[in-house]
């Protein structure tokens, strides 16, 4: 089985880390293949870095069809293109937001959500609303770090977020935390050893819920919404997204 977990950013070292992360769950006889756009932004970090980084999914969801892939993982919390790779892909496609909201009703009755910077706590609301959580949420806290400085040793971020996910469940009563950003995928162990409550990944948890779905002989419906787009021509740009016939974007295989 293969599954390509596609970091939607262009950060070499983001999706390094979130390859290994998926590696450590995945299981025997699974291949990941940890995966990013030719182009988009460095890191997502707002509403317009989203949307261009979505049409980097696509590109990698085209790829992967190409080179027969089984399942999907889209690695931003934000799901970034999700219904959209879903209309391209033959196997499942999850989003690690959603998985991860899954997993933390899985082993708690009440969770909080931590992420990045505040400027994204709108969007985590809207995809628990979205995805029917929004009664399991006690709230999104945000520790005010950037993606990118998650990765960096001198950051401090590990004790940073650690702080806010002790605070969280102080404060909200909850019985485990979502980390809502893959780049806080290496942390989740060490955290929950601190806190003593379950912290839930999204990307483990995505990773893990695609192979069950593989092995379960699963996939998206291509019935009605998630039904392959119909042909059309996209001029200008984004021209090698054109869908011909029932076909995947005829991007140029990198």
């Amino acid at each position: 089985m293969r599954i390509r977990v596609v970091n939607p950013n262009t950060t070499r070292a983001m999706t390094d880390l979130i390859g290994r992360s998926a590696r450590v769950v995945a299981g025997p006889g699974v291949h990941v293949d940890a995966v990013q756009p030719t182009t988009g932004p460095a890191s997502i970090e707002s509403h317009y870095e989203e949307a261009l980084a979505a049409v980097g999914v696509l590109e990698q969801v085209r790829l992967g069809e190409a080179a027969g892939v089984d399942a999907y993982v889209v690695a931003c919390f934000g799901d970034p293109g999700l219904d959209a790779a879903r209309e391209l892909a033959h196997g499942p496609v999850l989003g690690i937001a959603e998985a991860a909201f899954h997993a933390a009703t899985m082993v708690a009755r009440r969770f909080s959500v931590v992420t990045s910077l505040g400027r994204t706590a709108g969007r985590a609301h809207e995809l628990l609303d979205r995805y029917g959580f929004a009664r399991a949420c006690a709230a999104v806290h945000a520790c005010e770090i950037p993606v990118l400085a998650l990765e960096d040793p001198t950051s401090g971020a590990l004790e940073h977020v650690t702080a806010a996910c002790r605070a969280a469940v102080e404060a909200d009563d909850v019985d485990a935390v979502v980390l809502g950003c893959a780049g806080m995928a290496a942390f989740t162990g060490r955290i929950s050893d601190a806190i003593g409550v379950p912290v839930v990944d999204g990307v483990a948890a995505a990773t893990t819920f695609a192979a069950a779905l593989v092995r379960a002989g699963l996939r998206t419906s291509a019935r009605s919404e998630y039904a392959p787009p119909p042909p059309k021509p996209v001029p200008g740009l984004l021209g090698g997204f054109a869908i011909r016939q029932t076909s995947a974007p005829a991007l140029p295989v990198a």
